[in-house]
């Protein structure tokens, strides 16, 4: 069925009323989780001042010489906690706040490895390990994730109402409508060019271009990089018939509904073995171009409406895109 022609005129996802800088909230449970490491450590830390040695009473250890070093422990991780309450305001800007707390949580446990090869602390005392340190180590992530993920989200002011099909133009001046009069079109978005799939992905269009000729239809690669750099990708793959295209705001990727990433599309299982399989294959990684979550898409466009799509599930996901682009729907 055929995309209706109003969805490739807007950037999915407008902005809501309460968004004026137009990019998208931090996830729901951010705030809550920070609210959480606050309360939990200024308990711990108040705890730690007002009772120095129960700690290690617990543990069956001896008492220390200087409670006061271990109440100033106390403190500075009651002090974390002021921040992460601050941080649960807004915890993409205050991502340095969870970074910071971050390093603590993974130097602490490092320092107490240590200390238990040593001998100088018992395996008992290590509840503060796990409690302080390592139960916040994948939540932590999570917010920092998220905190870089959103980094170079754009804002809506940035996006063109203007038709995808006419706002892409190669080094002529000629739109991806204006080709996909004289003939169908297999107009492909890509992943950065440094990408393991993206060179994968280059390498299969090539193999195929071919029999697309064969069958009438042209191709079309749309990058992140600069018509310079498409050039030399173009040579690199004999991919010069092909027509380039460059989007480096991804104006374009969007107005086609090719979203960035999350975790499990880029890092998740399903690119694990692909990633090395086509890294053996002697597609390796190169220099990040453009923005590294941005997921590829491909499309069949004809007479300048789109026929076919399709939108990676994963990073590592090959199209057919033979078969996407060999027969139009009626």
């Amino acid at each position: 069925m055929d995309a209706p022609k109003d969805t490739l005129l807007r950037t999915p996802g407008s902005t809501p009323a309460s968004n004026p800088r137009g990019k998208s909230t931090p996830p729901p449970w951010a705030k809550p989780l920070l609210r959480a490491a606050a309360v939990y450590n200024i308990v711990w830390g108040t705890l730690v001042i007002f009772a120095p040695n129960l700690f290690f009473r617990l543990a069956g250890m001896q008492l220390p010489n200087y409670p006061q070093l271990w109440q100033c422990v106390g403190m500075i991780v009651g002090v974390y906690g002021v921040g992460y309450w601050i941080a649960a305001s807004d915890p993409r800007r205050h991502w340095p706040i969870v970074l910071v707390g971050m390093l603590g949580k993974v130097f602490g446990p490092i320092g107490f490895a240590k200390s238990l090869i040593d001998g100088s602390f018992p395996l008992a005392f290590g509840i503060n390990i796990v409690f302080n340190d390592l139960l916040w180590w994948a939540p932590f992530a999570m917010l920092l994730w998220d905190a870089w993920r959103s980094a170079d989200e754009p804002p809506a002011s940035r996006q063109s109402d203007l038709d995808p099909l006419d706002a892409l133009q190669d080094d002529v001046g000629r739109s991806v409508r204006t080709h996909s009069m004289d003939r169908p079109l297999l107009l492909v978005f890509l992943r950065h060019v440094g990408c393991t799939f993206c060179r994968e992905a280059l390498a299969d269009l090539a193999k195929i271009q071919p029999k697309l000729a064969s069958s009438g239809v042209s191709l079309a690669i749309v990058t992140m990089s600069d018509a310079a750099r498409n050039r030399e990708l173009a040579a690199e793959f004999g991919l010069d018939n092909a027509h380039w295209f460059s989007d480096p705001d991804r104006g374009v990727y969007r107005a086609m509904g090719l979203k960035r990433g999350g975790f499990m599309q880029l890092f998740g299982p399903s690119v694990w073995w692909p990633g090395l399989r086509a890294t053996l294959r002697g597609h390796l990684v190169g220099r990040l171009e453009g923005d590294g979550f941005q997921m590829p898409g491909a499309f069949l466009v004809h007479r300048g409406s789109v026929r076919r799509q399709f939108r990676h599930a994963h990073a590592a996901e090959r199209p057919d895109y033979e078969g996407l682009a060999c027969e139009l729907p009626a």
